[in-house]
């Protein structure tokens, strides 16, 4: 009972998070294919979403944020991308709570330090940053995995 509940939920989450997908909407801060690289991810950033905060916006663990449980290392992180992309937009520690925000941040993380759409490399990069370790992201894997493949 309880397995079947956790897909219920996991099912429930993929579904409130696959509508309203577009990354960018202004015109001089764009990255290429936007649309192809949030079909991309989506499947992924979803069990993440699911094991990170259950789909809840206002999730807080820690000095982590939001769905994708963002720190304020990360936020600093992406606005250093977007500068060195001579893009005008810049992310505020605010925007962890935004769904669509967090979701343009993973995309942005994932873009720049996983040009090859690892998908291994996806899970273990948001739990450990880029320098991860396998063995200090390895429960972590484990967990999203298990979420991905129900």
């Amino acid at each position: 009972m309880r397995k079947l509940s956790k897909w219920l939920m996991c099912l429930v989450v993929l579904l409130c998070f696959t509508s309203g997908n577009k990354v960018y909407s202004q015109t001089t801060d764009s990255i290429d294919n936007v649309e192809a690289q949030v079909k991309n991810w989506t499947p992924i950033m979803n069990a993440i979403i699911y094991v990170e905060s259950k789909g809840d916006p206002n999730a807080v663990g820690g000095n982590s944020v939001g769905i994708l449980q963002i720190t304020p290392i990360l936020v600093k992180q992406c606005n250093i991308i977007l500068k060195a992309k001579k893009s005008s937009k810049r992310y505020t520690l605010n925007d962890r709570r935004s769904i669509q925000k967090s979701k343009e941040m993973f995309i942005l993380i994932q873009e720049y330090y996983n040009k090859e759409h690892n998908l291994e490399k996806a899970i273990r990069l948001w739990n450990g940053g880029p320098n991860y370790s396998i063995k200090g992201t390895q429960k972590y894997f484990n967990k999203v995995m298990r979420c991905y493949n129900s």
